[in-house]
């Protein structure tokens, strides 16, 4: 799919969110290029493919249920690159019964293809303990 419309990035995004709300991380790693760079708080550098799926991975093992609440979605184009920015809430139960709500503020961008290529994740690292302090004490 080219990501030359507006309509074509609503539904990668869409797509998106909702693998990942369903656990599906082989459509995850469809919807990604080979030489996606992902960032987010708390790391130094990029993660590469590989990596940045591990992290989908673990985020998936570690919980049992998630879903999106959508604030805002601002689509961009500079001509030389689109993609979106969204507000969301992130709501995650974790495999202990607890209970995660993250802001997140998150920059995706597309490749010429319709892949996406960059993403910039930022949130409250804090909102995300209770998953990783659980991780800790198995």
């Amino acid at each position: 799919m080219s990501a030359t419309t507006d309509q074509a990035i609503v539904e990668v995004a869409d797509r998106l969110f909702t693998a990942i709300e369903r656990s599906d991380v082989a459509a995850v790693e469809q919807l990604w290029s080979d030489d996606i760079a992902v960032w987010r708080v708390g790391t130094r550098r990029d993660n590469d493919k590989a990596r940045a799926l591990r992290v989908i991975d673990w985020f998936i093992a570690a919980t049992t249920e998630r879903r999106y609440e959508i604030l805002d979605r601002q689509l961009f184009d500079d001509k030389s690159v689109r993609g979106f920015v969204q507000q969301h809430v992130l709501h995650a139960t974790g495999h202990a019964a607890q209970s995660v709500s993250m802001r997140v503020c998150i920059v995706i961008k597309f490749d010429p293809d319709g892949l996406i290529n960059r993403i910039d994740e930022y949130f409250d690292p804090a909102d995300i303990a209770p998953l990783t302090e659980s991780e800790r004490a198995r």
